[in-house]
């Protein structure tokens, strides 16, 4: 999605939004990823998740925010179990 009426990223408002997966029925919900913040929600998700002006303030982050944070910690291994 990079047209004008694309939404921006709720988490860093960034314009180039991606369509990751759609529903199985055509438009029932469409999962959706911002490429600079990975930030990914489906449209069905209340307005607090989905638009920028409803996202909480305490977790949106800046260009800059995003260039200062640490790298991300790699997944463990799975425990075994026995």
């Amino acid at each position: 999605m990079t047209d004008s009426a694309a939404p921006l990223c709720p988490r860093c408002a960034h314009e180039t939004i991606d369509h990751v997966f759609g529903s199985p029925v055509p438009g029932v919900w469409d999962v959706l990823q911002c490429p600079r913040c990975l930030y990914m929600w489906r449209t069905t998700e209340p307005a607090r998740r989905t638009r920028r002006d409803a996202y909480p303030d305490t977790f949106k982050l800046t260009p800059e925010d995003i260039a200062a944070a640490p790298e991300v910690p790699a997944i463990p291994a799975l425990r075994t179990t026995g």
